[in-house]
């Protein structure tokens, strides 16, 4: 047989359709079969005008979007390239071969003048995830969450220094009440602020200004919303790994921190569903613990080791006495309440002339006056609750080893796969919009993988039930000519 030589291209050649040519078990074809893209329209239809020439489908706009985000390409311009020449880009979009493909600029126009103050990412990710929710999913009983960092569009080289105040948290009234009260029963005089205020005389201008605790940090002069050049995102997932909520941050905020305003969104959301949260030792604080079991729902955390110095007694060695409301030391000795501080911890301490003498000294504190000290803090018994009632049950080791399985697995896919290491926008509320669109993303890819497993696999058991149906009728027919021909 010899050799074939193709001489020239087949230009003649004209496709009719693009519908045999994209494999049935191609992605896109399991992400057009799990959801009615016709939901978009009615999200977006107070964003146009009911006058003027036809735009873009909104659908096509942000089907682009998706493969953008679910087939990994890192810009829209080279997006539409990709869409240009893949026939199953095409036939996902429902663009022929002789249609035009939207330029890259069509998008961005489209997001700055109709979709950016919208909350339209917003619907489309929680519709989306209602419909994951009703292919049965979603387990909304346990609930894990972390944070991840994407590295912000700026130049680390190009920053400022700036004197910031440090932002209240939100539980800081709620605490300050606390240390009011507990400062009360033990006589002492309630703080007037939680936050430092003092008044100085500015020469210059002959004014009082007062003064707010501050503290100095580095801006990006190209992102100054970013924080130390990254963005946080604190998000929820479920058991199966469906992202359930997000939330954008500065980078520079701890998780501890920015679990609160997340926190409120979820249970404004899903309070009644949720029963269970899986958090990371970050999470441990009073305050968190505080907030979780009061929503009458379990925090279920890994263990923290005291960060106390080699060869000391760690804090657990010394034995705390709620009735006295005093500590007693290895030695046998006690530790009387002084204080209770701005921060809402609680200080006991022991007696110099007894430390002096003591033969753990050495073990137990450097200080020069002989005298060891020891907070607690007044939400102490919640993180208690916690770390020794919660985190010994079976129900915690059933559960908590999951969340490696769950979120992380969520994060070390979007980083992968989605474009959630980098970001290319400026700006916490782009961020935002971004992130919801790849979470967005990689659910709808879960859930069209799932369901198209689901349904090819209720296929295939129907065709073994007809098959199997079929051998039975087939062995009855014989036993029964074999019956009838041996009675003849």
């Amino acid at each position: 047989m010899t050799m074939t030589r193709r001489i020239g291209k087949h230009d003649n050649i004209i496709l009719n359709t693009i519908e045999g040519l994209v494999p049935q078990d191609h992605d896109v074809r399991k992400l057009d079969s799990c959801i009615d893209w016709d939901f978009i329209y009615p999200l977006v239809k107070e964003l146009y005008s009911n006058f003027g020439r036809p735009s873009i489908d909104p659908v096509v706009l942000f089907k682009m979007v998706f493969i953008n985000i679910t087939f990994g390409i890192h810009s829209m311009r080279k997006t539409c390239r990709e869409i240009q020449v893949n026939l199953a880009y095409r036939w996902f979009l429902g663009i022929s071969m002789d249609e035009e493909v939207p330029n890259y600029s069509t998008w961005s126009q489209n997001y700055m003048r109709r979709y950016s103050d919208s909350d339209v990412f917003e619907q489309i990710f929680d519709e989306i995830l209602r419909q994951a929710m009703g292919y049965g999913f979603v387990d909304m009983e346990t609930i894990f969450g972390d944070s991840t960092h994407q590295k912000a569009n700026a130049n680390k080289n190009k920053c400022l220094d700036k004197e910031v105040a440090i932002v209240k948290k939100v539980y800081e009234d709620e605490l300050l009440d606390e240390i009011n009260k507990d400062r009360e029963a033990h006589g002492k005089k309630p703080l007037k602020s939680n936050e430092k205020e003092e008044f100085n005389f500015d020469e210059k201008s002959g004014e009082l200004k007062k003064d707010i605790e501050t503290k100095h940090i580095k801006v990006s002069k190209t992102d100054g919303e970013s924080g130390c050049f990254a963005y946080s995102h604190q998000t929820f997932c479920d058991k199966n790994g469906f992202v359930v909520l997000s939330l954008c941050v500065p980078g520079n905020v701890h998780d501890s921190v920015s679990f609160f305003p997340a926190y409120h969104l979820l249970n404004k959301k899903y309070k009644d569903q949720i029963k269970n949260l899986c958090l990371d030792a970050g999470y441990i604080t009073p305050a968190v613990c505080k907030t979780i079991l009061e929503h009458k729902q379990k925090m279920y955390a890994p263990y923290k080791r005291p960060m106390t110095k080699k060869g000391f007694f760690k804090k657990y060695e010394y034995v705390y006495d709620e009735r006295y409301d005093c500590y007693i030391c290895p030695n046998i000795k006690l530790l009387e309440y002084s204080n209770t501080n701005k921060l809402g911890y609680k200080e006991y301490k022991s007696n110099p002339k007894e430390c002096k003498e003591c033969p753990f000294l050495e073990k137990c504190t450097q200080s020069k006056n002989y005298q060891k000290v020891i907070t607690r803090h007044v939400w102490e018994e919640y993180r208690e609750e916690v770390m020794d009632e919660i985190r010994h049950t079976p129900k915690w080791k059933e559960l908590y080893p999951k969340r490696k399985e769950s979120i992380e697995r969520v994060f070390g896919d979007c980083k992968e796969q989605h474009n959630l290491r980098y970001t290319r926008l400026r700006g916490i509320e782009k961020n935002q919009h971004q992130a919801l669109m790849i979470f967005a993303c990689h659910n709808l890819k879960r859930m069209a993988r799932w369901s198209w497993k689901t349904s090819s696999n209720t296929i295939h058991n129907w065709l073994k039930m007809m098959i199997s149906r079929f051998e039975t009728h087939k062995e009855k027919r014989y036993s029964f000519w074999s019956t009838t021909l041996s009675t003849i």
